[in-house]
């Protein structure tokens, strides 16, 4: 091996290493700041102490929190996989004119119009709707807006499915949905454990609908409880953070773990032709 390939050799290893360690270190700050009794803003070995957690523990609306994220993203993940579904399989199987241009323009339309911009509507029609301070109204507004990137994803899954597997099922006399339940949805559960996690993620981190929605500090999630352990002067409580925003992390790492050991992550349908 000439000089000039190691040279390269060590040059690339060193590169990879300064750019894995320097995405490393919210990582570390994240793991060793919430056991230290005097927390800082950079990431060294703690003084070990569990003081944090008791003081996390004593925050009324802490635990509570996590809990409404919960039920935020479970819901949101329900319905969005289940709608996604059975929108996508509808769309792959009836030809319709205008069907491509309408799924691109929803995919389209949902990027370009945020939450951010359209929320002075969506604040409107929730209070038409009495839907104000309700889990259900947040659930139902972050299911629309990622619907149609949900369906556009599984669709791709559902045309990779061999027809010729739901016509047998069909001539031994199942609906369409029993069609769908035992035939498709088998097939293209990657797709759909794909779909759940990104859906979990997005609900999980969503800050403006639930702080738009949500009046009662007591059903907020997560995301809007940790806004609050700010001082009124903008000062941040590392302690409560840094404990708090790893208790908040792991839920979403635990199941995405679980589903990419369960289900794994494959673009690609279970049956090949």
């Amino acid at each position: 091996m000439s000089v000039r390939e190691v040279l390269r050799r060590i040059g690339l290893a060193t590169f990879v290493s300064l750019v894995l360690g320097f995405f490393s270190l919210p990582l570390l700050w994240l793991a060793f700041t919430p056991f230290d009794s005097d927390p800082r803003i950079s990431a060294s070995l703690p003084d070990f102490t569990l003081h944090n957690f008791q003081v996390l523990m004593d925050n009324p609306y802490a635990l509570a929190s996590l809990r409404n994220s919960i039920i935020l993203a479970a819901g949101a993940a329900a319905l969005v996989v289940t709608c996604a579904a059975l929108a996508a399989y509808a769309l792959s199987r009836v030809r319709i004119p205008g069907r491509d241009v309408l799924l691109y323009v929803l995919l389209l339309l949902s990027s370009i119009i945020t939450g951010t911009a359209a929320m002075v509507p969506i604040f409107l029609l929730a209070f038409n709707l009495n839907l104000i301070d309700s889990h259900l109204g947040v659930i139902l507004v972050l299911t629309g807006g990622l619907l149609p990137a949900a369906i556009f994803v599984l669709k791709d899954f559902t045309d990779a499915t061999p027809t010729s597997y739901e016509e047998a099922a069909r001539v031994f006399g199942a609906t369409p949905l029993q069609t769908l339940r035992h035939v498709v949805v088998p097939v293209i559960r990657p797709g759909l454990a794909t779909v759940m996690v990104w859906t979990v993620a997005q609900v999980w981190g969503d800050f403006l609908m639930p702080f738009l929605l949500l009046r009662d500090p007591d059903k907020a999630p997560a995301s809007v409880i940790m806004y609050t352990f700010y001082t009124e002067g903008g000062q941040p409580d590392l302690a409560l953070i840094s404990t708090f925003s790893l208790l908040y992390s792991l839920p979403v790492v635990g199941m995405y773990l679980f589903v990419s050991r369960r289900y794994g992550f494959r673009f690609h349908g279970g049956i090949k032709r």
